[in-house]
């Protein structure tokens, strides 16, 4: 155990409560698309990533396959000659995939050796990150810097779960399911709508302002790089029981149910915030499911929308350069004219 990386537990993290939200109910439903970060420098938004993808229990996985394909999951799986016994399983951590700011197509995507394919015959693919990202999370830091045509890659896969790769006639297809995690400093420039719009979720996090709670950030920090293995070992027990939600939530989704007047007014507020095309409906209504499920609730409520609509329709708005509001407080807006409550701000 000591020669693994050691990283901050998740729950012992402060503050960034959006952040964490939109986190978890992504690896509750990895359908919902992912979370775009965007926040200031130095909020621990890279802490915060590592962190679930430790806490995350360790998955099933054929033995010395690149895929880490799921030996329960014929349909997901490479068929190939060329790997292992399929019938070898092993547990493996959740993979946590980095994606570096320069790194190339064929890095990211993976290359085919076209000289071996004509001489020997076979399919020689070397896998990329996308590869080693499947059943896992890949973060990308500071996306709103990357190639664009290289985020576009990353949302398709993120999307269809595949991974193609084309070259002189040969064509390589692997699966590639993980949850997209992209953060970013809207000082050094947005990212495309039509790129943003891929995300499934957006969360803001700004520095936090409070003294005693960035007395109490320092001290955590400081007590974990004194003693790592010893701070962890202190939060054990939050840790497994936090493990055991997810899994948990991850096995009661299914079965959350919602009414069909609750669905027709989340509509109605994409609606009215002329949100363009159905991803906002499907994602409210997909992250509505998973926050009823972490709760280990079976019916979704108001209040679970409330807490999600946000974080799923604010980069979905259309940016009008001469309008100072926040586009959370339109959405929350929204929301409350539409199911008839009172808003956060006229409730203080």
């Amino acid at each position: 155990m000591n020669s693994r990386r050691v990283v901050f537990p998740f729950t012992a993290i402060v503050g960034q409560e959006e952040m964490k939200l939109a986190l978890l109910l992504n690896v509750i439903d990895p359908k919902i698309g992912g979370v775009m970060i965007m926040g200031d420098r130095g909020t621990g938004k890279s802490t915060t990533i590592r962190a679930l993808a430790d806490l995350l229990p360790e998955i099933d996985v054929v033995a010395d396959d690149p895929f880490n394909s799921d030996p329960n999951d014929p349909d997901w799986m490479k068929t190939d000659n060329s790997l292992p016994d399929l019938r070898q399983t092993v547990k493996k951590k959740v993979p946590m995939v980095d994606l570096p700011l320069g790194a190339t197509e064929d890095r990211v995507c993976g290359t085919i050796d076209i000289e071996k394919a004509l001489s020997e015959g076979v399919k020689a693919f070397e896998p990329g990150l996308l590869a080693k990202a499947n059943r896992g999370i890949l973060y990308v830091d500071e996306v709103n810097l990357l190639d664009d045509h290289l985020v576009d890659v990353l949302l398709d896969s993120a999307a269809s779960g595949w991974n193609t790769v084309e070259r002189e006639g040969i064509s390589i297809r692997h699966p590639a399911r993980f949850v997209l995690v992209g953060s970013g400093n809207p000082e050094e420039g947005e990212l495309r709508p039509q790129l943003l719009d891929r995300f499934g979720m957006h969360a803001e996090i700004r520095t936090v302002r409070e003294p005693a709670m960035r007395v109490k950030i320092v001290e955590e920090r400081a007590e974990f790089d004194q003693n790592p293995l010893d701070y962890i070992q202190k939060h054990q027990t939050p840790q497994e029981a936090m493990q055991e939600k997810i899994v948990s939530a991850q096995e009661k989704l299914p079965h959350v149910e919602m009414d069909y007047e609750l669905r027709v007014k989340i509509s109605e507020v994409c609606s009215e915030l002329d949100v363009d095309g159905l991803r906002g409906d499907i994602v409210t209504n997909r992250a509505a499911r998973a926050i009823a499920a972490l709760e280990a609730r079976n019916e979704v409520t108001v209040d679970d929308i409330r807490r999600v609509i946000v974080l799923c329709l604010r980069h979905r708005l259309r940016k009008d350069p001469l309008e100072s509001i926040d586009s959370g407080y339109k959405v929350d807006k929204a929301f409350c004219r539409v199911f008839g409550l009172e808003s956060a701000t006229e409730q203080n």
